[in-house]
């Protein structure tokens, strides 16, 4: 599943789930989980206007559970840890 979410510079980012595009294998959905947790998923976010994409972690079924502010704090977090 994708989400997108906008951010206050007016920056859409597409979020996707790591792996997800290859197809709903059990394997891919194993090789897009943070080695070591049990719940957790690398999620890829791309922005619309030109800057990189940004890898985050986030918890279980983030398509749902995570609201948009969470998930572009998140964003902004991995941004500035780079």
């Amino acid at each position: 599943m994708t989400r997108e979410v906008t951010d206050a510079d007016g920056i859409t980012w597409t979020c996707i789930q790591a792996y997800a595009g290859l197809s709903d294998e059990p394997e891919n959905r194993e090789a897009a989980q943070v080695k070591g947790a049990s719940n957790a998923y690398w999620v890829v976010c791309t922005p619309d206007g030109g800057a990189k994409s940004v890898r985050i972690q986030l918890e279980g079924e983030w398509e749902k559970s995570y609201s948009d502010e969470e998930l572009l704090e998140a964003l902004q977090a991995e941004q500035q840890s780079a």
